[in-house]
């Protein structure tokens, strides 16, 4: 890094800052993002009753475990869910066999606060409680050791060509790799620092967000989605089915995990 130096002006103005490896790989992922057509649909939940579930425990589940599980029961009863749009050799549809949850966790990696990713295949088979402790071992290993993170820096450290020709497999070249490597949807919130994204871009087909809890258990829950694959209407009855879900099997296995 260097100062850059105005003339007339003593004092340093500024400095160049490298890329990281995670900022490099979350400029590529942008660049593909941002060539998906999404729109944001937003539901207002009222989770009062899955909230006091959640208290029951001495130790709490992650809301991002919680969201998580649930948008996969949902999906895995609608197929249309687990569908992406694959523009090679010909426009298409290709839906995979079975959820794979990717979800988005910040890291300090070499003094800086970055953000990685990991994948959960089939959420809604595991416990809750089993989910939750996957959580929070992704945010505590070593960086190294968790395979998706590992591969996060391997890529990232290519050259730009070799780079772009590997994200292009990855996403464009077949479904199935697409779902193992980046999933069938995304999570991705920041509702623990009482903040929320508006339209969260991503290039899977749809990504799940929330705000934080107002006072009386009431939520706004976001789903961004690739209107290549959905529409408007289909989104807002999946939106119904989730907050159901919340309301009734999350909840009980709240309750259920917390005797």
């Amino acid at each position: 890094m260097r100062f850059i130096s105005l003339p007339g002006v003593d004092a340093p103005q500024g400095r160049w800052v490298g890329l990281s490896l995670p900022r490099r790989f979350v400029c590529d992922l942008m660049r593909h993002a941002t060539a998906v057509p999404s729109i944001p649909s937003q539901r207002r939940m009222q989770l009062a009753e899955v909230i006091a579930a959640r208290d029951a425990r001495a130790q709490h589940i992650s809301w991002c475990a919680i969201f998580m599980k649930a948008y996969a029961i949902v999906s895995a009863t609608r197929p249309e869910l687990r569908r992406t749009y694959m523009p090679y050799l010909w426009p298409h549809l290709y839906e995979h066999a079975f959820n794979v949850a990717n979800f988005s966790l910040e890291r300090t990696y070499c003094g800086e606060e970055a953000v990685f990713f990991a994948q959960v295949r089939q959420p809604e088979l595991m416990s809750l409680v089993q989910l939750d402790a996957l959580v929070r071992t992704h945010k505590i290993a070593p960086i190294e050791s968790v395979p998706s993170f590992y591969r996060t820096l391997t890529l990232s450290r290519l050259p730009w060509p070799l780079r772009n020709f590997v994200w292009w497999l990855g996403l464009y070249s077949d479904g199935g790799y697409r779902a193992h490597f980046f999933g069938t949807f995304a999570i991705s919130v920041v509702a623990a620092a009482g903040a929320a994204g508006l339209h969260v871009l991503s290039p899977l087909t749809t990504n799940i967000n929330y705000s934080s809890f107002d006072s009386d258990g009431s939520i706004d829950v976001r789903l961004t989605y690739d209107h290549r694959v959905l529409d408007g209407s289909t989104v807002a009855r999946t939106l119904v089915a989730l907050e159901e879900v919340l309301r009734g099997a999350i909840r009980d296995e709240l309750l259920a995990s917390a005797e």
